[in-house]
Parts: C-alpha cells; sequence; structure tokens
C-alpha cells in the first residue's frame, strides 16, 4: 500500500464527495457505476491535495479501461479540494460479484 493511501480510516469530508463524484462514472458495458460495481477500493486525498484511488477492473483486459480512467480523473479533478489525481490500479484482491452493491446485483438481475 502506497503511503498517499488511505489505511481503513474514514473518509474525510473531500474524500466523500470523491466518492460521490465517481458514481458519476458508468461501466459502459454493464450500465452500472464504478462504486457500486465495488471496483473502488480507496480514496484517500493527502495535505498537498493529491487523491488516490485505488482501484480494479471486472477484468485484467477490460477493453474500456482507459476510457474509465479519463472519467476517473476528470469526475475527481472537479471535486473542491482535489488539485491532482493518481489512479492505482490493483488486481488483489481479485474482484468478483459479492463486491457489488445491493443494488448493482439487482440491477444486472443476479441473485445471491
Amino acid at each position: 500500500m502506497a503511503a498517499d493511501q488511505n489505511t481503513g480510516a474514514p473518509f474525510s469530508p473531500v474524500e466523500n464527495r470523491v466518492m460521490t463524484a465517481l458514481q458519476s462514472v458508468i461501466d459502459p458495458e454493464l450500465g452500472i457505476d464504478i462504486v457500486n460495481l465495488g471496483l473502488i477500493y480507496d480514496v484517500h486525498v493527502n495535505k498537498q491535495c493529491l487523491c488516490v484511488i485505488t482501484m480494479t477492473l471486472t477484468t485484467m483486459g477490460c477493453p474500456v479501461s482507459s476510457m474509465l480512467s479519463q472519467q476517473i480523473i476528470e469526475q475527481t479533478l472537479a471535486v473542491k479540494g482535489v488539485n491532482s489525481c493518481k489512479i492505482d490500479l490493483v488486481w488483489q484482491p481479485q474482484w468478483n460479484q459479492d463486491m457489488m452493491t445491493r443494488y448493482a446485483k439487482i440491477a444486472l438481475g443476479i441473485h445471491s
């Protein structure tokens, strides 16, 4: 884990605003936002107003990864209190359907 990352502490107000902004980033293949899909593992904004977003993708070869990254950065930079954004793309823990919110599962017709 990078030094800039949130270590499980509650989100600050600016980090909460980033999470809210990220709900407008929709995975075009699934039609659900990346927060409800469970792709965002952590958000941390440091004292220099750098936002580090730790996230994953549904698959390693995700064809829309660069488009999602661009939208994530745009939405994050629009948040007051953020001057720059870094995406830390990780593969552990590996994403699975259990990481989705109940909303996402219902929207996708997944019954668990």
